[in-house]
């Protein structure tokens, strides 16, 4: 249990009201008309603040105030709802939070209480069928009521309808309490209905048939938490602590900040922490999705969930087991559930329109027919030969089966299981969507917007040349631009530090230091101002880019000062078009230096743009805040169809929306740090190598956890399938109950059918098409025949 503070929750006394917040595990609610009744069933308790409901994970989060409400209340409200509650978030005995059940436990579908009711139901049916239709000469009366004489088959098809046919009722009890139009309502009407005026067979062959697309569907709803349970299986229970010198093996949550956790080989990491002994290549495709295992050594992040391969570690741990990366990561997925997509909202109108006049008409069919037909018509339809009865029994029977088929269950659920399905599979391979919203939109994405440093390109730069100007040394350049860099945390100032590092520069302190955002920086040195950026900002200061230098960083002689050397603007042109980065260094009247650094293209940068066109994006743009000769240079090499250069972060949001108007919908690829504002601006923003980085997790829409670009055009098939997936299932289950619909008047479909066809197979229908994602990888990204080809 969680305590937390409410904001508009102030008491009397002025202070802020405290709640408390527990979730609870309800396996039973595992549809969006469950949740609903839960729902109401929780606003009638006087003290909710909040409720978060998740039926694709079997959970009730609720928050309360202690004052007004108790846990007992809020249990007491779900169960009252008809669901039962089988667990709860605790705390341990010590005091420490633990994290609690987030998804339902794996049920005993096939040997639950319900199960050995309609077991029973089942037998019973069978037995009375056999009665009724073969042992008619033993199918002797053996009781009456109100004078209607019952029958052994009679009695045994009741025996089924108050075993099989009690919980379903009992669930329309509660629906109608909850003034619920959904399915237990309707099916426990139609029961209900059917008994009393003595039609015993269709009402136990609906109670049991139902029965068993519910067990059906609770399976196949099991089989889809499944991916859920699988990421939380990934982090250990326990971790080995060091304690006074001394190993202590303690549960993962009471680990605290800081703290010594060892690992030996072959074991999973518990938490995210900071190795500082030890090496050993550690699996990390739990939270990267990357399969081939990272070496670690001492300084590198470790993350939990992850596995040692054959090295013993040592990490200090850098957060507790509930905010690991791991933990996020399933908070998440967990929460994307809560973002209804456009297309649930649509299914759920639909619904509230659907129901209704499917359940009016089941009623005009079992009552006006034998009103205004006596005896029996033929109609001709489509060249077949129908014979109409106008008898009540018949017309009853039709408008029972007419209220079956006005159950919008497979319909309702169509979306949700395949995005949940699609969020999890994604989750897995190292891809984190935050929402149903960001899946289906990735899915319509027609322009894929590249930054290039740290996406295209790995992101490490190097100084590849240092060029002095005038009579300065290349030591001095570096002393000057080191000094300066050591206050910035661009990767341009770890390059230069790097080099000043290797090179045994030392640099003195500098003063007044400043960032010019998008060009460079400056500070004062030994009380003289110097700037470090690119040549646009020493252009601006009027400063002469045509003086000349020697690579060599030696004094010029008179030969050289007469035009031989290269100028400055010389120099950053013939960098520019190697496709390197440059930055000057200098006064603001004078140019000491140029520095040149380069970025590794990332080697399978140029596949992924090319997969990413194959697989149906319009255009890929790279949009780079770096100058014209190094952008084209990149663009060149991983083949995007345009690139814009020398963009200021604002240059960016303006460039999305460029692309916009003029393309479509817009992904927006970058790091999640300086592109925020793009990743924001865009249709769905991509933030690339979010393990444990808090800003990219929070910034973007879609995060990829590792440094690998190839998940990109996984990502996009994978979001393009789910689209078609969820399209699938709606117009297959609309068509289905259309189809069904229309076969009821003429006598072509009976109850049995509509249970059968109607309800339980297209639920399970359904369903089995979203869990078809869960078994997309990103290697079927190279392979055609995994997505349909095309």
């Amino acid at each position: 249990m969680t305590e937390t503070s409410d904001a508009t929750g102030a008491s009397s006394g002025g202070e802020r009201r405290r709640t408390l917040t527990v979730t609870l595990t309800v396996p039973e609610m595992d549809c969006p008309s469950c949740a609903q009744k839960v729902e109401k069933g929780l606003g009638r308790v006087e003290g909710v603040v909040e409720t978060a409901l998740r039926p694709t994970t079997g959970t009730a989060t609720v928050t309360y105030d202690p004052e007004r409400a108790s846990e007992a209340d809020v249990v007491d409200a779900i169960e009252g709802a008809g669901y039962e509650v089988v667990g709860r978030d605790a705390d341990d005995a010590d005091g420490a939070e633990r994290e609690g059940t987030r998804v339902a436990p794996p049920s005993e579908v096939w040997t639950s209480t319900r199960a050995k009711k309609t077991w029973v139901g089942a037998a019973l049916v069978a037995l009375g069928l056999l009665f009724e239709f073969l042992l008619t000469g033993q199918n002797a009366p053996v009781a009456s009521v109100l004078d209607y004489p019952l029958r052994v088959a009679d009695c045994l098809f009741l025996g089924a309808i108050a075993v099989s046919g009690a919980p379903v009722v009992r669930n329309g009890y509660y629906s109608a309490r909850a003034r619920s139009l959904d399915i237990d309502l309707l099916m426990g009407t139609a029961i209900l209905a059917a008994t009393g005026i003595g039609y015993f067979v269709e009402a136990a062959t609906l109670a049991v048939l139902f029965s068993v697309a519910e067990l059906l569907e609770e399976y196949a709803m099991d089989r889809a938490r499944d991916s859920l349970r699988e990421l939380m299986a990934l982090s250990p229970d326990e971790a080995t602590v060091v304690r006074e010198g001394e190993e202590v093996t303690v549960p993962a949550a009471a680990v605290a900040v800081g703290e010594t956790v060892r690992v030996r080989p072959g074991e999973k990491i518990p938490l995210d922490g900071t190795v500082v002994e030890g090496e050993s290549a550690v699996d990390e495709s739990p939270i990267t999705g990357e399969s081939v295992p990272v070496d670690k050594g001492v300084g590198d992040d470790v993350y939990a969930g992850s596995i040692t391969e054959e090295g013993y570690l040592e990490f200090e741990v850098s957060a507790p087991a509930a905010e690991s990366t791991l933990a996020r990561i399933i908070d998440l997925v967990q929460g994307a559930q809560e973002q209804r997509t456009e297309t649930e909202q649509f299914v759920d109108r639909f619904a509230g329109y659907y129901t209704p006049a499917v359940v009016a008409l089941a009623i005009l069919t079992a009552v006006l027919p034998p009103l205004l037909v006596a005896g029996s018509v033929t109609v001709d339809v489509a060249g077949v030969t129908h014979t109409v009865a106008g008898d009540w029994r018949t017309w009853f029977v039709r408008g029972l089966t007419l209220l079956v088929i006005a159950c919008p269950c497979a319909f309702v659920i169509s979306t949700p299981v395949s995005v949940v399905s699609g969020i999890t599979s994604a989750a897995r391979n190292g891809v984190l969507i935050k929402g149903g919203v960001h899946l289906e939109a990735m899915g319509d994405v027609d322009v894929v917007a590249l930054d290039k440093t740290g996406t295209l390109t790995k992101g490490e730069l190097a100084v590849t040349d240092v060029v002095a100007v005038g009579d300065a040394r290349e030591g001095d350049v570096l002393r000057y631009a080191a000094a300066l860099e050591q206050r910035s945390e661009h990767p341009i100032a770890t390059a230069v530090l790097a080099r000043a590092g290797e090179a045994g520069v030392d640099y003195p302190a500098v003063e007044a230091f400043e960032s010019i955002t998008g060009r460079g920086v400056r500070a004062t040195v030994d009380g003289e101002t110097y700037y470090v950026g690119k040549p646009g900002l020493f252009a601006e200061r009027g400063v002469d880019l045509d003086a000349r230098g020697r690579p060599d960083g030696g004094a010029l002689d008179d030969a050289e000062r007469d035009g031989r050397a290269e100028s400055v603007r010389e120099t950053v042109e013939r960098f520019e078009a190697e496709g390197k980065t440059v930055v000057l260094v200098g006064t603001g009247t004078d140019v000491l230096g140029v520095v040149a650094v380069a970025d590794e293209v990332r080697p399978g940068a140029a596949q992924a743009v090319a997969r990413l066109r194959e697989r149906g994006v319009s255009r890929v743009v790279m949009l780079t805040g770096d100058n014209e000769g190094t952008a084209r240079a990149i663009a060149e090499r991983v083949g995007v169809d345009a690139y814009r250069a020398a963009l200021l972060p604002e240059e960016k949001v303006e460039a999305v929306a460029d692309l916009r108007e003029s393309d479509g919908d817009v992904a927006m690829v970058g790091d999640g740090i300086n592109d925020a504002p793009a990743l924001a601006s865009a249709d769905v923003g991509i933030a690339m190598g979010a393990a444990g980085t808090d800003t990219a997790l929070e910034t973007a829409d879609i995060a990829l956890m590792g440094d690998d670009i190839d998940r990109l055009p996984y990502l996009y098939a994978l979001s393009k399938e789910a689209n078609g997936v969820i399209r699938q299932n709606i117009w297959a289950s609309l068509g289905v109950k259309a189809l069904l619909a229309l076969g009821v008047p003429l006598g072509l479909v009976n109850v049995a059918m509509a249970v059968v066809v109607g309800d339980m197979g297209m639920s399970l229908g359904v369903t089995g098409n979203a869990m078809r994602l869960s078994r997309i990888r990103p290697d079927s990204v190279r392979d055609d025949d995994a997505f349909g080809g095309e």
